[in-house]
């Protein structure tokens, strides 16, 4: 039966409560013996009621505000440490357990005698994946899961066009891999995140960690990353699920991909219809929040997560009475600068056409002073092309540098451009002010024709909005790894001088660019920490050696660079 449901954006928490929720500490054992830690939230009033379960690494006790809201609302709330974090027994190797533990503890929570049999799981990023795991094991007593801001593929989850999420995953590496005896952190990431050869980064960070070498040893999906992608399981299964993102989040495209396959590619019809996708203009950090890097997207952007699960909850795992249906939005969808939210039945939305925007210039449109200009109009004459260098040594950052933000305190939020616009080594198309709102919603993409003299190149693209007062914010951005232009299987080396066409994702994305403002391109060879440099060398991740890379855009009849957003139609 199809689930109807209206997820409130806010909800009114009751200032007293009846419920007398009590919290019991216990250690559940595994199937290998190793007991984790657990507790569990309840209201001994209630005998038996469904239970959601969160399993985290990263302190169970962070979850106690959500856990008492759980149980207060009539349901058994639990939340466990991973194997080998805080005071769970075993070795804590991330990822490597979270399928069968998360099965175990299902298991365990089925049995006991408050447990009605109905089990949901909830929570973000890494506790997001310890639900998609636990999921595709099929544990007796599963009902429904939440996955926010996470992954199913751990490839998709580092990698994007060949390039790695260095400042990610090294910095998290350094803050949850266990120490040797007397190893210490080295804390100057600046000099971490650019120490070569990449291979060997670990070291660097302070002692040697297996798996992060071998996240960058293995840049293509092959056979290393099987073990932790879900993407074919995922069809089997027959749970509802409410996925939740914000269009800046790093898992932002996996976590739409995830919603997108579930309701198009899962086996079960009802299964289908019973999701639910949440895409909102929050960062990873700030998900359910209006300050959001530079700028404040309105109250709209305020919203109550553990409200929205609850309400979720509610519809999935308790009985209800389904006579007076209510209306069901299968996508929420926020649109910036707007800063209203809308409903779809899918993602992609209805009522947006692919609508190209073309590059043009003299051939100098480096930097935000240079000839760039960005239009509707195909190139209708041979333009001099643009070319850019990139130097590793002096990588172009993903953030504007500051006394207060080092480069590596990048972050994925909008911050104004301008200062990393006046760079030599970044090509700027700017847009005339627009005469009426241009408002897209979907996928974007960018498809250019470029070369590089080099073996191996980047290619940076970056969707902005430039606001009257000239200030600059970024929407989106994606990168593509020149040599895995074709397929992240079969990587092929650039030949200096060849033009090549390439598709470069820029992700999901719902903006508004208001009337006044101007549509900016910007593009550029790195997007130095959020991804690793190329060295340019193609010498892999043992090499230690740079070259600087001279980068070229063509606009021209034939070679008509050009953007290409999902705009509303008239």
């Amino acid at each position: 039966m199809k689930l109807f449901i209206t997820l409130a954006l806010s909800l009114l928490w009751p200032i007293a409560c009846l419920a007398e929720v009590e919290i019991q500490t216990i250690q559940v054992p595994m199937r290998d013996g190793v007991r984790l830690s657990t507790d569990i939230y309840r209201d001994r009033s209630i005998t038996s009621s469904a239970v959601v379960l969160m399993r985290t690494p990263y302190n169970k006790a962070g979850g106690s505000a959500a856990a008492k809201r759980f149980a207060e609302a009539g349901y058994v709330a639990i939340v466990q440490d991973c194997r080998g974090k805080f005071a769970s027994e075993g070795a804590f190797i991330p990822y490597n357990n979270e399928g069968q533990d998360g099965y175990d503890a299902i298991e365990w929570i089925v049995a006991q005698p408050w447990c009605n049999g109905r089990v949901g799981m909830w929570g973000a990023s890494y506790v997001g994946a310890t639900q998609w795991q636990a999921a595709v094991e099929h544990p007796p007593g599963l009902v429904t899961i939440t996955p926010t801001a996470t992954f199913t593929s751990f490839y998709r989850n580092l990698y994007l066009g060949g390039a790695l999420r260095h400042s990610l995953i090294s910095t998290w590496a350094g803050g949850n891999s266990p120490k040797p005896v007397n190893a210490k952190l080295n804390t100057d990431w600046d000099t971490t995140l650019k120490h070569l050869p990449l291979g060997n980064v670990d070291e660097k960070i302070g002692w040697p960690i297996p798996w992060l070498k071998g996240i960058m040893n293995h840049p293509s999906p092959n056979g290393y990353w099987k073990r932790l992608d879900m993407t074919a399981d995922m069809a089997d299964l027959k749970l509802p699920m409410q996925h939740v993102v914000g269009s800046y989040d790093f898992f932002a495209r996996e976590s739409v991909g995830n919603f997108v396959r579930m309701q198009k590619l899962a086996k079960d019809p009802e299964t289908r219809k019973n999701q639910q996708l949440i895409f909102g203009p929050w960062d990873h950090g700030t998900i359910g929040k209006s300050k959001v890097g530079d700028l404040d997207f309105g109250p709209q952007a305020n919203w109550d997560s553990t409200a929205s699960t609850l309400d979720w909850f509610n519809l999935t795992l308790k009985n209800h009475d389904s006579s007076k249906p209510e209306p069901f939005s299968p996508v929420r969808y926020f649109i910036m600068g707007e800063n209203q939210w809308h409903n779809s039945e899918t993602w992609p939305p209805a009522g947006y056409n692919e609508t190209a925007f073309y590059l043009h210039s003299n051939g100098k449109a480096n930097n935000r002073s240079g000839s760039g200009t960005l239009d509707m109009a195909s190139p209708a004459k041979i333009e001099p092309s643009d070319n850019f260098k990139a130097d590793p040594a002096n990588p172009v950052p993903a953030c504007p540098v500051t006394k207060d933000r080092p480069i590596q305190a990048a972050v994925w939020a909008p911050l104004d451009q301008r200062s990393i616009e006046d760079r030599n080594d970044v090509l700027v198309y700017t847009s005339e002010p627009l005469k009426q709102a241009l408002t897209f919603a979907g996928d974007a993409s960018a498809e250019l024709f470029v070369s590089s003299d080099t073996p191996d190149a980047d290619w940076v693209v970056k969707l902005v909005d430039v606001h009257p007062n000239g200030a600059a914010y970024n929407l989106t951005v994606g990168i593509l790894r020149g040599r895995f232009r074709e397929s992240e299987l079969q990587p092929e080396l650039l030949k200096p001088g060849e033009v090549y066409k390439i598709k470069v994702d820029l992700g999901p994305i719902a903006a508004q660019i208001l009337p006044g403002h101007q549509l900016r391109v910007d593009i550029c060879g790195a997007y130095f920490p959020l991804f690793d440099r190329n060295a340019n060398t193609a010498e892999g991740i043992f090499g230690n050696t740079t070259r600087t890379a001279t980068e070229t855009i063509f606009h021209s009849p034939g070679q008509a660079s050009r953007i290409i957003l999902p705009v509303q139609k008239p």
